[in-house]
C-alpha cells in the first residue's frame, strides 16, 4: 500500500518539474520514485530528485505513520543522506515551494 498523499505527491513534482525546465534549460532534474523501502519493513514511500550536473538531491519521504507530514532534506547524489530530516504538513508542499528548492539548492553551484 502507498502513503495516501503520494499520487499528490507525484502531480506536485512533475508540476515543479516542468516549470523548472521552462525556467532553466541547462539542467534537467531527475525525478526518481522509489517504494522499496516497504520491502525492507518500513512503511514509507520516497521520492528523489536529482541534479545530475552538480549531484545536488533533494529527498521527500512520506511515512505511513505520520499521514499529514512528509519530511525532506538537501543532500548529494553520492553521499548517504544525514540523520536528520525536516518535517512539515504536506498540505504545504505545493508545487511553487518544491520549484522554489529545486531552483535555489539545485540551479546554485
Amino acid at each position: 500500500m502507498s502513503h495516501k498523499n503520494f499520487k499528490d505527491l507525484c502531480n506536485i513534482a512533475t508540476e515543479a518539474h516542468t516549470r523548472f525546465q521552462q525556467d532553466i534549460e541547462d539542467i534537467d532534474p531527475i525525478v526518481g520514485v522509489n517504494q522499496s523501502m516497504r520491502k525492507n519493513g518500513v512503511p514509507a514511500d520516497a521520492m528523489t530528485i536529482d541534479c545530475l550536473k552538480n549531484g545536488k538531491r533533494i529527498i521527500l519521504i512520506l511515512h505511513d505513520e505520520h499521514p499529514d507530514s512528509i519530511t525532506y532534506q538537501f543532500a548529494w547524489r553520492n553521499k548517504d543522506p544525514e540523520s536528520e530530516f525536516t518535517e512539515m504538513l504536506f498540505d504545504d508542499l505545493t508545487a511553487d515551494l518544491l520549484l522554489d528548492w529545486m531552483k535555489n539548492y539545485m540551479a546554485v553551484d
